[in-house]
């Protein structure tokens, strides 16, 4: 089980090395789930022994977790070249090349909400691209299931209210 698990844990570290932003549980599990390498309490195993090692490291909101290799878990990988078979690393690079978009703007959307000194609450909704956002409106309200709506709301309809900003602003 230990080499298998070692072999999960290069897997993710290879998937993470090879994208040009982070990756979420879901879309980590989706992959090594839709393969069938291995089950889902495996891969859940897999990632918190890697974030305990501290080779790859996490951002949370209160809907989603980041992943994000680290310098460590760069130099880990350089270790092992062999230890990831050639049709796994195909599999990975396809599997990228077929979702890059999807992944890419499942991540650049980002909703999340505090607590203010006021005690009500902020939802803080982001469009981002690379390292920069693109659109970064914070909206109060009353209670914090507002403030889930809110966020829930925006990860499915950003795109609409993008453009109806868009629209409306550069008339």
């Amino acid at each position: 089980m230990a080499e298998a698990l070692t072999q999960y844990k290069l897997i993710v570290l290879y998937m993470l090395d090879h994208v040009d932003f982070p990756l979420t549980n879901t879309q980590i599990s989706n992959f090594v789930l839709d393969k069938e390498y291995t089950t889902y309490f495996t891969i859940q195993q897999t990632i918190s022994e890697l974030i305990d090692s501290e080779l790859i490291r996490t951002k949370s909101t209160h809907n989603n977790t980041h992943y994000y290799i680290t310098a460590a878990g760069r130099e880990t990988l350089s270790y092992f070249p062999d230890k990831i078979s050639a049709a796994i690393k195909s599999d990975v690079l396809t599997y990228f090349a077929e979702n890059k978009m999807e992944l890419k703007q499942e991540i650049s959307i980002v909703a999340d909400y505090y607590k203010t000194t006021s005690q009500e609450f902020s939802a803080r909704c982001q469009i981002r691209e690379k390292d920069r956002a693109l659109v970064d409106l914070t909206i109060t309200v009353n209670t914090k299931e507002q403030a889930e709506a809110v966020c829930s709301n925006w990860q499915k309809q950003s795109e609409e209210v993008y453009t109806y900003l868009m629209d409306l602003l550069i008339r």
